[in-house]
């Protein structure tokens, strides 16, 4: 039949088409919120969880076709979610099916979970489990996508049928270029003018950067979701047990496992400016210190299924240091370009008065952007914050 963007009321008819609905008519409805697709939701009559549809336009969603898209960003999420399914199912929603003819998935309704970012945003905190859950996340998805869990054949296959240029480009632009140069795309409050002029014309700040983007460019190291932020995660609670779930791996690609860690942790310690800047108590300064320690935890337990025992415990050591310190570079560029580039977080946004936070944020980008190999552990960031 070819590609057909979905409608509303087509969603019922697809559905059964594709087998995973039955006769009696659901309830339907757009969800989209996100900058790039459209998602329905279709429950029962009776109310009970049903399914979501989620399809990748040919262009930009918020745009429009003045910014065309390839759907092909739907293959990539599929194979995402095929891998992470392999070794970590309990934090991805589950997939019943991928057309990819119509770039279109079907996964579970998550409808009774929360964005994580909404619910920080209006003054909830993480939970015992969120941070802890993502770090092992991280680390079970890279470890077994990378050279120490995947044999060498499997894994060139891997990198070949993950190469994704078009939204590569976007984030070599976005994140680790288009913040420190004159670019139509860059914005930020007037208060902050100050700043974005003097991170533009700070040679040690862009060479630093620079040298993210290209380890950025060239670091294939293991599949990565590539967009792993508070607001690709929902949280919430089943049958009295914590849930989380990471979601929308459209961006994923092979490439540094700093990458993922660090634009977590630039949400959560931009969650945490958030927090002090409303004086809102909780847990929002331990997220890093909590989603390394177990990422390293989970690495270090994986270790031993190595496929390749030349790789020693020594070398460990070494290869995790190297991923923390990455991983500080690239939480810094995530927050700068959040504030000064393109994109810009809702928890700075919508305070009152943005600007002394965004300063404080903005400054701290900064620093683990340049001083990244000095700072070498929480603890080392932790005070950073105070």
């Amino acid at each position: 039949m070819g590609y057909r963007i979905l409608e509303t009321e087509d969603v019922a008819g697809y559905l059964r088409e594709r087998g995973h609905w039955g006769t009696d008519e659901p309830e339907v409805r757009e969800v989209s919120d996100g900058n790039m697709n459209r998602v329905f939701l279709v429950t029962a009559t009776d109310g009970t969880l049903g399914l979501a549809v989620k399809q990748a336009l040919p262009w930009v969603r918020v745009a429009g076709p003045s910014w065309p898209m390839s759907p092909e960003r739907a293959d990539a999420e599929a194979r995402a979610y095929e891998q992470v399914a392999k070794v970590a199912p309990d934090k991805i929603p589950a997939i019943h099916g991928y057309d990819s003819d119509n770039y279109a998935l079907v996964m579970e309704d998550m409808s009774d979970l929360e964005v994580l970012r909404t619910i920080l945003n209006e003054g909830g905190t993480y939970g015992p489990d969120t941070s802890r859950r993502i770090g092992e996340f991280v680390a079970q998805l890279s470890f077994a996508t990378s050279d120490f869990g995947m044999p060498s054949a499997e894994r060139k296959a891997l990198i070949a049928a993950s190469v994704s240029p078009e939204l590569c480009k976007i984030t070599e632009d976005v994140v680790l270029s288009e913040p420190y140069v004159e670019h139509e795309h860059n914005h930020w409050h007037p208060g902050l003018d100050d700043l974005a002029a003097a991170f533009r014309s700070d040679p040690r700040l862009r060479t630093e950067v620079a040298e993210l983007r290209h380890l950025f460019m060239t670091g294939a190291q293991a599949l990565l979701h590539g967009d792993l932020h508070t607001g690709s995660i929902m949280v919430g609670t089943r049958e009295g047990a914590p849930v989380v779930r990471v979601f929308d791996p459209e961006f994923s690609f092979v490439g540094p496992i700093g990458f993922d860690l660090g634009l977590y942790w630039a949400n959560t310690l931009v969650s945490a400016a958030r927090a002090d800047a409303l004086g809102v108590e909780g847990d929002h300064g331990d997220q890093l210190r909590l989603s390394w320690d177990a990422f390293r935890a989970e690495f270090r337990r994986l270790w031993p299924t190595r496929v390749d025992t030349f790789f020693d415990d020594a070398f460990l050591d070494r290869f995790l240091d190297r991923v923390w310190t990455e991983s500080l570079g690239f939480a810094g560029a995530e927050i700068v370009r959040r504030i000064i580039g393109f994109a810009h977080l809702t928890d700075l946004t919508t305070l009152p008065d943005p600007v002394p936070a965004s300063r404080r944020a903005l400054l701290l980008g900064r620093e683990l952007i340049v001083r990244r190999a000095e700072l070498t552990s929480p603890e080392d960031v932790e005070a950073l914050l105070r």
